[in-house]
């Protein structure tokens, strides 16, 4: 007998419509399809992966709680924010690290967005300290970086030029260059809501591990 799916269609069609409404008002008259679609299906994803994690590391958390847990909060932080949009228009389920206070510690990290789904792991824009331990590791560690690096592509922001105090003739240093430290792997709507998303992200996060491994531990982590 198959696996059942964890998502439906009907997730799309309420980001979309999110999207367009993005109020208060329309938003509590749509919570419990929010809950049904999206809080629901994930705790349960949540949940179901956590044996995953622990194969992949045992220092990293899959946390079921609706609130406070590996589920992103749907809500947007306006507070500094010139876009005053109250909501976020995807969903975002995260599996940080146990010694991690927040999104910018080594993570697995799924995205469900219309027509922008994908799994990623790594470190995203980590403080000044974080980025300097990681960039120190870069460059003592050539030949370990050169093992994540010849499994993966990199993504995100970098500096125009090396940062102090590194040699810019050190043959990695267009990484130790970058502000973040994340590869992604991309999923179809379609794949999102089949009944092998656990596999594919599974086997998207073990593809990444070398990349989280090596993060972990240049910050003093465990892995």
């Amino acid at each position: 007998m198959p696996d059942a799916a964890f998502f439906s269609p009907e997730l799309f069609v309420f980001l979309r419509q999110l999207k367009r409404h993005n109020n208060r008002e329309w938003f509590e008259k749509n919570k419990t399809r929010y809950q049904q679609l999206a809080v629901e299906p994930a705790m349960r994803f949540i949940s179901e992966f956590a044996p995953h994690l622990e194969k992949l590391s045992v220092h990293f958390v899959a946390d079921p709680r609706p609130t406070r847990g590996s589920l992103f909060r749907i809500y947007r932080d306006t507070r500094f924010a010139a876009d005053k949009r109250p909501y976020k228009t995807h969903i975002g389920i995260h599996f940080s690290h146990g010694s991690g206070k927040d999104a910018h510690a080594p993570l697995f990290y799924l995205h469900l967005e219309p027509e922008q789904c994908f799994a990623a792991s790594g470190v995203w824009h980590p403080d000044n300290a974080a980025l300097t331990r990681i960039r120190s590791a870069i460059a003592a560690q050539p030949q370990q970086w050169a093992e994540v690096r010849r499994r993966l592509e990199l993504e995100g922001e970098s500096l125009t030029r090396p940062p102090r105090g590194f040699d810019p003739s050190h043959p990695f240093i267009e990484d130790i260059k970058r502000k973040d430290f994340v590869a992604s792997a991309g999923l179809t709507e379609q794949q999102v809501c089949g009944s092998k998303l656990m596999q594919e992200f599974t086997a998207s996060c073990r593809t990444m591990l070398p990349l989280v491994k090596f993060t972990t531990r240049a910050l003093g982590l465990k892995f």
